[in-house]
């Protein structure tokens, strides 16, 4: 599994969450200390700024070159910047946010021939319930959400086609996870991620899962 931009609690607890299950985790991240600490977990530290394109492809390349091919993809960069109503939803903020959505197209982008090829490819995005009710304090948040939420339902659009014209069973997944605070659902979420490989790709396909 691929944890992209790990270095954050979710991140600790979704690898964590993995280890303990027997995955073998790579987790990514722009600076070599805050790995660390997932590196003591047993994950598999890589350096990589997983918004930069050309470093992603790196990755990839150095990852296939040893031999590693990826079951799931998990791109965990986010962060929150709102507030001021519509009126404070400034170019700067939505630049900020827009950083989780690059990351994503690059990562899915990148590994998505892995995803196809296994037995039980996982993509999955964290989104916020902000989406289908958003406010205008957290317009640019909501936004770039909702984009991340079309891209990945591409992504399973494209796991089903494929599958379909080879004749073959689904087994790539694309999947949304919606939650309100992040920082308050690291366990939940945790947990679910573990739960994906264990589903039937066909039923959870360009599913939204929100946690409770």
């Amino acid at each position: 599994m691929l944890l992209a931009g790990a270095t954050s609690d979710a991140g600790r607890a979704v690898a964590g969450a993995l280890i303990a299950a027997g995955a073998r985790v790579v987790a990514t991240g722009r600076d070599a200390a805050r790995l660390e600490p997932l590196a003591e977990l047993g994950a598999e530290p890589e350096v990589c700024d997983v918004t930069d394109e050309q470093q992603v492809a790196d990755l990839a390349a150095r990852l296939r070159e040893r031999g590693i091919r990826f079951d799931g993809v998990l791109p965990l960069v986010g962060g929150w910047r709102g507030g001021g109503g519509l009126a404070g939803q400034t170019d700067e903020d939505y630049r900020a946010l827009e950083a989780s959505l690059t990351a994503l197209r690059h990562v899915s982008r990148a590994f998505d021939a892995d995803l196809r090829a296994s037995d039980a490819g996982r993509l999955a995005i964290v989104s916020s319930v902000s989406v289908a009710r958003p406010l205008a304090g957290g317009a640019n948040y909501a936004a770039v959400k909702a984009g991340a939420e079309a891209w990945t339902r591409a992504v399973a659009q494209g796991f089903a086609k494929a599958a379909r014209d080879a004749g073959t069973p689904l087994r790539a997944a694309a999947v949304i996870f919606r939650v309100k605070a992040l920082a308050d659902h690291e366990a939940a979420l945790a947990s679910a991620v573990a739960g994906l490989f264990a589903q039937d790709a066909a039923e959870l396909n360009d599913t939204v899962l929100t946690l409770p």
